[in-house]
């Protein structure tokens, strides 16, 4: 096992869908290894067999990495495999599977970061990329630990059936429950679309300042979309969930509410009307509307573009960002959510950590990089898209904490706004935190009241403005059960958010023009 190339790996693993056999990989205890249960006796050593490796041989690739100097060393090994169904108006269609396994290793010398992977697991192409990385560096040689410790991880997205254990035929019968659910909810319904994926993602990684770990990384997602026609005019719109959880998360219920709430969103369209643009009242519903605060607020408290002083938040630790009501955090340790992780990408425990309390800018999102620069502990948000990328800070499940208000009573106080259930196509700068997002379901609220749908709208303002704004914040907090990437240099990354009610005084809406 220890000589395995990407080649043998490939042929032992990529048999097609829903045949990937990583049980096969493991010597020791198989049905253990895939369970996802914390660490306990000598599970660790099954990932040392799954990746063909041993403490003393990471310790001598990492002595080659740090043979210049260098500050750190970390190595990064994923097995990583994904599966996609797709289900077009009654007939799958579309099946691919991709198998990827290698290793990332790093070399930092101060602010300057070298990095090389590679996808063969044997001792020379290891030590051959430690090589490359180690070029970053030129001071005198390094040496590794001499002993690692395991990071103790919990088990925040435990499934009863790992999906390497769930083949094709097993998922089909609830892609196909979905459409038949969504052409039964009326004549209107002309054509549907269900995609379906899975993902297993196994991570062993150790660094130079003596840590190990590893987890295994369950996820799934999916999404319906709906097209319908009434008096010859179509509306088209969508759906979708996005846990790291099995197979039972697809119960009767679930799958139910995917197909009603892909119509629903579909048909309101045909009643929508396309209000007024201008200056606003805003309405954030609980939930989904959780990627505003997300995309216009949560990256500028990413500690990186504070480092390099690019947000705006960068001088405003321990200042008053918003009202004293509200509170937002960034949470690795929900259940089953897709932002969840049991230990971040540079093996750091993970956290709930409070960005904003009561109104004052309390925390960034830490990496190894930036708590070094900040003099603080990491916050366990150093993450990677895979082994081919370096971790940066980046967001996990991002939320508001509930306020004094309820929805009624914000609803009620508003003359004449808007309600936003959901978004879509938003763009962001990072830096000053001005945004655009386009309303993908949402509302008119007149007198107080919530009346026609709206469609074609857009959002357009400022993220540091909208916290300041925000003038009601409900009790009734809500996580986005989505299934949403972030994206940023070039990677991406599972993530999730939420929301309560909230009211901001003012935002500029896109409608037509009065």
């Amino acid at each position: 096992m220890s000589d395995m190339t990407r080649r043998d790996f490939a042929k032992m693993s990529a048999k097609g869908m829903a045949l990937i056999s990583v049980p096969l990989l493991f010597k020791a205890d198989p049905l253990a290894a895939l369970a996802g249960l914390p660490a306990e006796g000598g599970k660790l050593a099954d990932y040392y067999t799954h990746f063909g490796v041993d403490e003393d041989l990471i310790r001598k690739v990492m002595a080659v990495a740090l043979e210049r100097g260098g500050d750190y060393c970390d190595v990064y090994f994923q097995h990583q495999i994904n599966n996609w169904i797709g289900l077009e108006d009654n007939d799958v269609n579309r099946a691919y599977s991709n198998v990827d396994f290698g290793v990332g290793i790093r070399v930092l010398e101060g602010d300057q970061t070298g990095y090389s992977f590679t996808e063969e697991i044997t001792p020379e192409a290891m030590k051959m990329a430690a090589k490359t990385a180690a070029n970053i560096a030129s001071q005198s040689k390094n040496a590794p630990p001499t002993k690692y410790n395991q990071v103790k991880c919990p088990d925040y997205y435990p499934i009863k059936t790992a999906w390497e254990d769930v083949g094709i035929d097993q998922k089909i019968p609830y892609l196909q429950r979905i459409n038949d659910l969504v052409f039964a909810a009326g004549k209107r319904v002309i054509k549907s679309k269900i995609w379906f994926e899975d993902e297993s993602s196994y991570v062993l990684m150790a660094t130079s300042d003596g840590k190990i770990a590893y987890d295994y990384r369950p996820m799934t997602t999916a999404s319906v979309s709906v097209t319908a026609e009434q008096d010859g005019k179509r509306e088209k719109s969508w759906y979708g969930r996005g846990p790291r959880a099995g197979i039972e998360y697809f119960t009767p219920d679930v799958v139910n509410y995917l197909a009603d709430e892909a119509v629903r969103r579909t048909v309101e369209l045909f009643d929508a009307v396309k209000p007024e643009g201008g200056e606003m009242e805003v309405v954030l519903a609980a939930g989904n509307s959780g990627i505003l605060l997300h995309e216009a607020i949560g990256h500028g408290m990413e500690a990186d573009f504070n480092r390099k002083g690019i947000s705006i938040f960068a001088d405003k630790i321990g200042k008053s960002v918003a009202k004293d009501f509200v509170t937002i955090v960034d949470d690795a340790t929900l259940p089953n959510m897709r932002g969840s992780i049991n230990v971040d990408d540079e093996a750091n425990a993970t956290e709930k950590t409070y960005l904003v309390k009561d109104g004052i800018l309390k925390s960034y999102l830490h990496d190894h990089i930036s708590s070094k620069h900040y003099g603080v502990n990491p916050t366990g948000n150093g993450r990677r898209q895979s082994f081919r990328h370096v971790p940066i800070p980046r967001m996990r499940n991002t939320y508001m904490l509930p306020g004094p208000h309820t929805k009624e009573e914000i609803i009620k106080s508003v003359k004449k706004g808007i309600y936003t259930e959901s978004f879509t196509n938003g763009q962001v700068n990072i830096g000053a935190g001005d945004f655009t997002f386009y309303v993908q379901t949402g509302y008119m609220i007149e007198d107080g009241k919530m009346t026609a749908p709206v469609k074609d709208i857009n959002i357009i303002g400022n993220g540091p403005k909208v916290l300041s704004d925000i003038v009601m914040v409900g009790d009734d907090l809500k996580q986005f059960l989505g299934g949403g990437y972030c994206g940023k240099d070039g990677q991406r990354c599972l993530v999730s958010d939420g929301l309560p009610t909230c009211k901001v005084s003012s935002i500029t809406v896109g409608g037509v023009s009065s």
